[in-house]
């Protein structure tokens, strides 16, 4: 299968779909690999690099977009990017389409075959492509919003974990999944006060087991919400409905009664964010202020430490990537279940009954679309 690796075009956005082992897995394979020139530039991989390992460079996206049969990126194609999809052409991708009705529209319109990073699942019912950059989310989500709460970034001025004689501050959790679990984690390593409020109580005693007393587990009600949301320091949205749009846990009257200064970060924005007052930043301005709270809703946070993540992602994707070229998607996907949960549009059509919810659309099978019978 020839497979193309375009230069991510989103605001600093510096991953990139394959790294070059990841290409040399392809190639010892008898796959031919196309790069756009710089693609790798942004995680300390030069051109040189690929070509060592069997790839050919080429000098423009279009060029990747019209010979390959096979697209590897990070984030969504931009309207730019999936004009330049064709019929049949395979996608392999985070989506998030839930929130992004023009998105689900164009690859519609293309007719290719869209496959989504984050609704792949395990056997074990997990999400393993999601999984990494939620790693890397919830941890980021501490760190800035450790930055945000100093006084210059129009925050209150506090340190996250107080120094002796000095109270911590109360980070606020809301999700106790991949994201939630490492932002606990980065918190309380810091010595701050932290709370999680899930809606799972196994989820709730796994995170007490976990982590002891150290941590606050909270079950998910309105009333809990909003007592905690209100109180704190720090909220950090980590709420995830597999491919949906994330529901409006934070209503924007909470958000008014939350002290000057205090910090929101919201990891859920990729599917549309989990406060009514959450608006989509990037890297170049990640932050506004709504009634004196500091809001961080950067679409792509793990692109600001792209090395790490890059090849966090390219250990999840690679074994998906290679039986997607190996027996093409039909059969990648007949044989599949969990990699069959990820096909999120083909010919024209929505194969996950979330986003076809989201947007009003008809929903069809991913089976009854590619003619799998059993």
């Amino acid at each position: 299968m020839l497979v193309g690796i375009p230069k991510e075009i989103k605001t600093h956005e510096y991953r990139v779909g394959l790294v070059p082992a990841s290409v040399r897995e392809l190639t010892h394979h008898g796959h031919k690999v196309i790069v756009e020139t710089d693609a790798g530039a942004g995680i300390g991989c030069s051109d040189a690099d690929y070509q060592a390992v069997g790839a050919e460079i080429r000098g423009s996206a279009a060029e990747i977009f019209a010979e390959a049969e096979m697209v590897v990126k990070v984030k969504e194609p931009l309207p730019e990017e999936y004009a330049q999809l064709r019929q049949g052409q395979l996608l392999f991708t985070y989506l998030h389409l839930a929130p992004d009705e023009p998105q689900t529209l164009g690859l519609m319109n293309s007719g290719c075959i869209a496959v989504a990073y984050e609704t792949v699942t395990s056997a074990r019912g997990g999400l393993p492509l999601l999984s990494p950059m939620s790693e890397v989310a919830g941890r980021m989500s501490v760190q800035v919003g450790a930055h945000c709460l100093e006084k210059e970034q129009g925050g209150s001025g506090m340190l996250l974990g107080g120094v002796p004689g000095v109270a911590a501050a109360k980070v606020v959790i809301i999700g106790g999944g991949v994201s939630g679990t490492n932002a606990a984690r980065m918190a309380m390593g810091m010595e701050a006060h932290v709370t999680v409020i899930d809606l799972s109580l196994e989820r709730l005693y796994a995170l007490d087991l976990q982590f002891g007393p150290m941590l606050n587990t909270i079950y998910s009600t309105v009333d809990a919400i909003e007592r905690h949301v209100v109180g704190a320091d720090l909220v950090i949205g980590a709420v995830l409905v597999p491919g949906a749009a994330a529901p409006k846990l934070v209503t924007a009257e909470m958000v008014r009664q939350m002290r000057p200064g205090s910090v929101f970060v919201d990891i859920a924005i990729d599917q549309g964010g989990c406060s009514e007052t959450s608006q989509p930043t990037n890297h170049a301005e990640p932050t506004y202020e709504v009634d004196g709270v500091v809001h961080y809703c950067v679409t792509n946070m793990p692109g600001a430490v792209a090395r790490t993540s890059t090849f966090a992602l390219n250990n999840a994707t690679l074994p998906f990537t290679m039986a997607l070229a190996n027996k093409g998607y039909r059969r990648a996907l007949a044989e599949n279940p969990h990699l069959r949960a990820g096909l999120n549009v083909a010919d024209g059509k929505i194969t996950c009954k979330p986003v076809a919810e989201a947007h009003g659309l008809d929903y069809h099978p991913a089976e009854e679309v590619l003619g799998i019978s059993y």
